[in-house]
């Protein structure tokens, strides 16, 4: 009876914990610090914090601010950070380790060097072994002999500081004089405090670390290093890099379930991963789908995958994510490709409702669900690619400039390593991810009318041989032709003088009413010209371009349906190709 009401009151604290933890994820960064240190469980309520958490809260706060909470952090918190932050890929980076080992110790010496001596003394060994040099003087041998540079806290163990390895530019001296300065005071400092607390530990540090193969042990700690961190999602570079492997619908639906365990308990027991969908802004599929799981040992579950998902993403992207705007970035990126896996999903099976997504989360690998998303984004990049090798265009030697801003953007945002959706600014940036499946709708169908575009171009047999001095366009290039052609002139692709393109105006208005409307029979005079030219019946161009041409008239009237004839100027004229010189060649 005792047991059961003891138990009781260890989960209500855990509890009371959890409660605690949501509620100071929702207060400002400056507010967290003073919450966490007043709570009368301050050292239970760090603990409390999965060690994700706890990275991004130091650095919402500010490292220098976080002391106290560093203070109190448990040896796992301490571990990750070390992990996170003194790797550079795979090579020990010595100035981070300089400067978190000199916080940590400078935190809690003795605590570091406990910590140091019981769970990171290979690791220290091979930082010792990267900065200073060792030498034990023999019973005989009088200290002068060493030099001076070394110094001694026995009088029999010698160490002297290293040079950096590497060679530093004159322009980083000052630099670098202060980061040697700063490890040489942590280097004494640790060494002191180590002797003083266990002089014989203190003896065999330094005579392992001057019998350290560097390599070796660096490979190791890289090792152990990726073990602990894989079960946060952080897997090394080339494992992770398999997040963006596409799948297909057919091979989702293939899978096995995952496991969820079904245990309300169960979430009581381990820390949870809270920041990573506590900066979720988006209201997609996915985030819905989200807030629609009602078990909360399913959701912690659920809540822990995403992080993992996220955290392999930053491992893939090779990114160095520590301020919470940085997290977002990443969160927001798996969000979309989940919202576009699932769209894709219930898309197919004929359902939209979000109960159905919910157990699409529940019942498959958000992994498996992202790499589905991503794979449309993918499947675009890969035909943008194939079309690119045998176009038209390509063959001709033009740049992507040829096909106006918003088609090369579209071009551009499919063309790069990792595909990205072309935004034009209109939620504040030029690329970012793709986030639905009207993204991916959007750029197919950018990326059909170019491809369409490419082969009706490719029929006419013209050159589009460079002109002097103007900006080539698909758009230009296409109504030249087809206004010399009305005008009577040759087929060569020479731009037209003023006067030429003053008669040709004249023609394309249905009245002179402004503003003006380009008349049916102009169009259709388009439509004779290019069927003429390239073959193909008048059904075929309009079925392949006909809302791309449609919207090429309504942006010449756009342009230029309120100018009159004489204000014509070259200068401004851009989707036709206007010599500024009067005259022209007269046997054109």
């Amino acid at each position: 009876m005792d047991e059961k009401i003891e138990n009781k009151k260890i989960i209500a604290r855990i509890e009371n914990l959890a409660r605690q933890r949501k509620k100071l994820l929702s207060l400002p960064s400056e507010e967290m610090l003073n919450s966490i240190l007043n709570s009368t469980q301050s050292t239970a309520l760090v603990h409390s914090f999965s060690e994700e958490d706890f990275y991004f809260l130091i650095h919402n706060i500010g490292i220098e601010d976080s002391h106290p909470l560093l203070y109190l952090a448990s040896d796992k918190q301490w571990e990750y950070i070390i992990d996170l932050e003194v790797w550079e890929k795979d090579r020990i980076e010595l100035a981070s380790m300089t400067r978190w080992f000199d916080l940590l110790f400078k935190v809690d010496p003795n605590r570091f060097i406990k910590w140091s001596l019981d769970q990171k003394i290979e690791f220290m060994e091979f930082y010792l072994s990267k900065n200073i040099q060792v030498k034990i003087r023999e019973t005989d041998q009088d200290p002068s002999e060493l030099g001076d540079a070394f110094i001694t806290l026995d009088d029999t163990f010698y160490a002297k500081f290293l040079d950096e390895p590497t060679a530093v530019e004159s322009d980083e001296n000052e630099s670098y004089e202060t980061n040697k300065k700063h490890r040489d005071a942590f280097l004494l400092k640790y060494l002191k405090t180590l002797a003083d607390n266990d002089h014989i530990a203190y003896q065999k540090m330094l005579l392992e670390s001057s019998s350290v193969i560097s390599a070796e042990s660096e490979e190791e700690a890289y090792r152990l290093r990726n073990v602990r961190l894989a079960e946060k999602g952080f897997l090394p570079y080339e494992e992770a890099i398999g997040i963006y492997q596409p799948m297909k619908v057919r091979d989702f639906k293939r899978q096995d379930n995952k496991f969820i365990a079904q245990d309300p308990d169960r979430r009581l027991f381990f820390p949870v991963p809270l920041y990573h969908t506590g900066v979720i802004e988006e209201e997609n599929h996915f985030t819905i789908a989200l807030k629609n799981i009602k078990a909360d040992d399913v959701f912690e579950q659920i809540q822990t995958e995403f992080a993992g998902l996220c955290n392999r993403i930053i491992s893939a992207d090779q990114k160095t994510v520590r301020e919470r705007d940085e997290l977002k970035s990443m969160v927001k990126k798996a969000c979309g490709y989940l919202n576009i896996g699932l769209e894709k999903l219930i898309e197919d099976n004929g359902e939209r409702d979000t109960e159905h997504c919910a157990t699409l989360i529940q019942n498959y690998p958000l992994s498996n669900i992202f790499r589905l998303g991503y794979g449309l984004a993918l499947e675009l990049k890969w035909r943008a690619q194939r079309w690119l090798k045998k176009s038209w265009f390509s063959s001709k030697g033009l740049l992507l400039g040829f096909w106006g801003e918003e088609w090369m953007g579209v071009l551009g945002g499919l063309l790069i390593k990792k595909p990205l959706f072309y935004d034009n600014y209109k939620t504040g940036e030029l690329y970012r991810e793709f986030i639905s499946i009207k993204d991916i709708k959007k750029t197919e169908n950018i990326l059909n009318e170019i491809i369409a575009f490419d082969e009706i171009l490719s029929l006419l047999s013209i050159e589009p041989d460079p002109v002097k001095n103007h900006n080539l366009t698909y758009k230009n290039f296409i109504l030249t032709l087809w206004a010399r052609h009305t005008l009577g002139l040759s087929e060569k692709f020479i731009p037209l003088t003023i006067d030429e393109f003053r008669g040709f105006f004249d023609d394309l208005w249905a009245s002179n009413e402004q503003p003006r409307k380009t008349s049916l029979s102009i169009k259709e005079s388009f439509l004779d010209w290019l069927s003429g030219k390239t073959g193909l019946v008048h059904y075929e161009i309009s079925q392949r371009l006909g809302q791309s041409f449609e919207n090429l008239f309504k942006e010449i009237e756009s342009e230029y349906g309120k100018v009159s004839r004489n204000d014509l100027d070259p200068r401004y004229i851009h989707l036709f190709l206007i010599n500024a010189k009067k005259g022209g060649n007269k046997n054109e």
